[in-house]
């Protein structure tokens, strides 16, 4: 079948494309028995992400009073306005998409006026927070039960998300797990040896957000620093948390054994991948109940077998299997985190192995 006769298929992600959605990105571009065509509120990065075609929907200019009534006053998540829901509508029509697929929970919320009179069948992907956070109240509840009623297929990220999808009231039968792949022609086993001298070089890449366990991560590099004051850490990712971690390295005296490189495209992260000893991601729940999937860098850096140390959170169980494809400490364990980086620079056979 040649490209012209694939049937296409609406995707809407509402940012088309931020640096830490490279998994979207890569699911968009594997797809090979149909055509996608991207509807997106917004296009970013399309230097680094290229893809034809892009569509960009119209947005509402009264969204500030949706916000208002549906936020505040409501308590329920903002839902898309009759002018969004024609632009979409027409944009599929026009590229004439038989199927719609939305990243993410929230997004299936917001679009929900337009699944109750979908013409074509919908599907819904959950990642992480989108099922977790902010969906407490009972009208929330109930809106996203219409979205599973709406919807031919609801997409899980692991079988911990799917868990939290039956609670919110989806059956079952409509649940798939959608796993992130990972291109392995890309991201190949490398060798490692011993360092000289003592000189580790540990790594966590992603965003910096609360839920990565980057304050443990750096905490326990201090310890791990005073066995092997070569060592470094290297922290590849941007966001929110960055000044404060910056501040909690000064506060710990981490000096230049610390480096912070902000968002790497894949091939510089490839590299670092390959010059790191140990990797970590120590994830952990946040108060408003949000957790991971599972981790894209983590599965990255497995992929080229780099020994990991990560925690018994969210869907990381379902692809760390403990002493066998890397460690799994309990969520914001300090100690057990130091211990275990301590014990994989003393044993080599057992580092060895999980690599």
């Amino acid at each position: 079948m040649s490209a012209t006769d694939q049937p296409s298929i609406a995707v809407f992600c509402p940012t088309f494309l931020k640096p830490e959605m490279l998994h979207v990105y890569r699911q968009v571009v594997g797809l090979r028995k149909v055509a996608p065509v991207v509807l997106t509120f917004k296009r970013e990065n399309a230097d680094r992400f290229p893809f034809e075609p892009v569509r960009v929907v119209r947005r509402s200019s009264l969204r500030w009073v949706r916000r208002i009534w549906n936020v505040q006053l409501k308590k329920i998540p903002p839902q898309a306005y009759p002018a969004e829901i024609r632009s979409i509508r027409d944009l599929m029509a026009v590229n004439r998409c038989r199927l719609l697929h939305i990243y993410f929970g929230n997004n299936g919320l917001f679009w929900l006026p337009l699944l109750r009179r979908c013409k074509v069948s919908a599907l819904v992907s959950f990642h992480g927070a989108d099922v977790q956070v902010n969906v407490g109240s009972p009208a929330a509840k109930q809106l996203f039960q219409e979205v599973f009623a709406s919807c031919a297929l609801v997409l899980a990220r692991s079988e911990s998300l799917a868990s939290a999808l039956f609670s919110l009231g989806c059956s079952p039968d409509k649940v798939r797990i959608h796993r992130a792949g990972i291109p392995l022609d890309i991201f190949r086993y490398f060798p490692r040896q011993r360092p000289a001298q003592g000189a580790w070089q540990l790594l966590q890449a992603c965003r910096l957000v609360k839920k990565k366990g980057l304050e443990l991560t750096l905490r326990a590099f201090a310890g791990f620093l005073q066995r092997y004051p070569k060592a470094n850490l290297t922290i590849a990712g941007d966001g929110p948390l960055r000044g404060v971690l910056e501040k909690l390295a000064k506060d710990l005296q981490l000096g230049n054994r610390i480096q912070f490189t902000g968002f790497m495209d894949q091939c510089s992260l490839l590299s670092l991948y390959q010059r790191s000893h140990l990797f970590l991601h120590p994830s952990e729940q946040t108060p408003d109940g949000n957790r991971e999937g599972i981790p894209n860098s983590l599965l990255e850096a497995m992929a080229t077998g780099l020994p990991c140390i990560a925690t018994r959170h969210g869907g990381i169980p379902e692809a760390v299997t403990h002493l066998d494809s890397g460690i799994l400490v309990p969520e914001s364990d300090l100690a057990r985190t130091e211990d275990w980086l301590v014990r994989l620079s003393t044993d080599d056979p057992l580092r060895d192995s999980l690599g």
